[in-house]
């Protein structure tokens, strides 16, 4: 099973996140989990979302990039959820094992993230690599949309189909009864 932690602060106001989310909802197998729908007021069900991160082959952790880097709720979700004894340190292998993805926006191109030291985009992604690291999973190549407050609609669908593919392809590649069915059905 395919778990997505979705943190978009203002999803309505979302173009590609919510055609990224449009595009795979329907995939058996995938479970979408909308943090700013679930708790708006930030006091996250700890309980609840390890749950749903046990029950998960792999996680997808998709937001908008903020400044470089995450939305708040999300952060406070890694800060939260990921504790010690469950997710890492003593005991802690509740997440060995599973894949990690990384799904993120962006309204800049590619040439917004060449300031500093660190000249790449997938710099921005170390700090999350690394903490999936920690807890044991195994990271995966990002998926990325870059320059999401002027692409058009074509741009969305192809970015929402390649989003689509890597998830099925993920399933088929994990045996997924489901993911085979999406195949034929195609």
């Amino acid at each position: 099973m395919i778990l997505i932690i979705y943190a978009h602060p203002y999803p309505r106001h979302s173009h590609a996140n919510q055609r990224l989310l449009q595009a795979v909802k329907d995939i058996p197998g995938v479970e979408v989990r909308a943090l700013y729908e679930l708790y708006p007021d930030f006091n996250i069900d700890i309980n609840a979302e390890q749950r749903a991160l046990e029950r998960a082959d792999m996680v997808v952790l998709q937001h908008p990039m903020q400044w470089y880097s995450l939305p708040p709720l999300l952060k406070l979700w890694i800060d939260k959820v990921l504790e010690h004894g469950w997710a890492y340190g003593h005991e802690g292998n509740a997440l060995v094992g599973k894949d990690c993805l990384w799904a993120v926006t962006s309204g800049g191109d590619e040439q917004h993230f060449t300031l500093g030291d660190y000249p790449n985009f997938a710099a921005l992604g170390q700090p999350l690599q690394a903490t999936a690291i920690y807890c044991g999973m195994k990271w995966q190549p990002y998926f990325a949309v870059h320059n999401t407050f002027t692409c058009n609609e074509p741009a969305l669908i192809a970015a929402g189909e390649a989003y689509r593919q890597r998830l099925v392809q993920y399933l088929m590649e994990h045996n997924e009864p489901a993911a085979e069915q999406e195949s034929v059905n195609g």
